[in-house]
């Protein structure tokens, strides 16, 4: 759901930068702006995060710094000068970009209706959320349908597999958007970052790839395009396709489980922990599948991401939601062995790997899962 609502202004690449700093200017002109008016600049420089400020005199103020290439940014204009630790969500605010050079920035009062020119990637910013807004809005109006859901409805595996195909499907619409903007814009900077942000942590590389060697030289030669083009490789070991890699994990005797040792069955490795509430609500969807399917050659294993220490909890989690299959965990958080080597970032997040270890599905959650599994085992066997 987090993912339909990010604007693209907020695409930040998970990208580290070894080029050198290069200066940028933000010229601000509001025209009815007086002191003690005050505008802030909110970036990140590497990973480090930045405040600049300015005074505002006859409407006008100007920002300088550096950035290693363009980055997402917030302008804040503060009118009544309360300061930055006062500053909340209500406050007058521009989503931008900063790059390199003078960037104009134009209003008549208010910074968030601000015109900005001199800038290309805020050009084609501009270009792109005119498309995206319309998906955004229409996401928008799901989630406030799904807040203000009863307790009953919030509960009903129903309502959730309903609310959940509504947002796969709003989320689908935008990145055919994104898609379609990575092949009409090679050149643009933008067009990197929203190929960085399209199919999620554990992406399926098979459409990407061809996005990205369509893009410009001149990108693909920059640090960020050289690393994309690394994790795009990288996540072909868990592509569709891929022969699934094998790990061993102890379950909750300590007894090592081998994934390979489920060879000859369809099994799913279900990614989830205790503490992961999309995780729990999504169980009585693996829960009914499991059930559904167990007599049919198929099985789950189950892997958690628990903390060090949290044993207990694991345990408890699968007694509380009958999890009736083989569970397995390090306990080491995030840095769960078979985690990281099926590059999972979020969970919950599955792979259905079919009798001879090859990755057949993946993310299937809600009814994607019976789907797929009913094709794989039709009711007359």
């Amino acid at each position: 759901m987090r993912k339909l609502f990010l604007y693209i202004a907020l695409f930040v690449p998970a990208l580290s930068m070894a080029q050198s700093p290069q200066a940028f200017t933000i010229k601000g002109k509001i025209a009815n702006a007086t002191p003690p008016a005050k505008a802030y600049l909110f970036y990140s420089l590497g990973a480090n995060r930045y405040v600049d400020s300015s005074n505002v005199s006859l409407g006008a103020f100007e920002i300088t710094g550096t950035v290693l290439n363009p980055v997402n940014a917030v302008l804040v204009l503060d009118h009544k000068g309360v300061g930055v630790q006062r500053l909340d969500n209500t406050a007058d605010a521009l989503m931008m970009y900063v790059e390199p050079g003078t960037i104009n920035v134009s209003a008549m009062d208010s910074v968030k209706k601000a015109e900005i020119t001199g800038s290309q990637i805020n050009d084609d910013n501009k270009k792109l959320m005119a498309q995206l807004t319309p998906i955004n809005e229409k996401s928008k109006k799901i989630y406030q349908e799904a807040q203000r859901a009863t307790l009953a409805q919030q509960q009903s595996a129903e309502y959730q597999n309903m609310m959940q195909a509504r947002f796969k499907a709003a989320q689908s619409e935008q990145e055919g958007i994104l898609m379609n903007f990575v092949k009409a814009n090679p050149k643009s900077y933008l067009s990197l970052l929203a190929l960085s942000s399209l199919g999620g942590p554990s992406a399926d590389p098979a459409p990407l790839l061809p996005l990205y060697n369509a893009l410009d030289l001149s990108l693909k030669e920059t640090e960020a395009g050289k690393q994309l083009e690394t994790s795009l490789n990288g996540l072909k070991a868990t592509a569709i396709g891929a022969m699934a890699p094998d790990f061993t994990q102890p379950d909750a005797d300590g007894k090592p489980v081998k994934l390979s040792s489920f060879r000859g069955k369809y099994v799913l490795v279900d990614f989830w922990a205790s503490w992961c509430g999309p995780c729990r609500q999504e169980n009585p969807n693996v829960v009914k599948a499991f059930n559904k399917y167990k007599d049919k050659n198929f099985t789950i294993l189950g892997v958690s991401l628990d903390k060090p220490g949290a044993k207990d909890a694991w345990q408890s989690a699968i007694k509380s939601d009958g999890l009736a299959w083989t569970q397995v965990s390090d306990l080491k958080f995030w840095d769960n062995e078979a985690a990281a080597l099926y590059f999972v970032r979020a969970i919950p997040q599955n792979f259905l790997i079919d009798p001879q270890g090859k990755i057949i599905g993946k993310n299937l959650r809600g009814a994607d899962l019976d789907n797929k599994l009913a094709k794989l085992f039709p009711a007359s066997m």
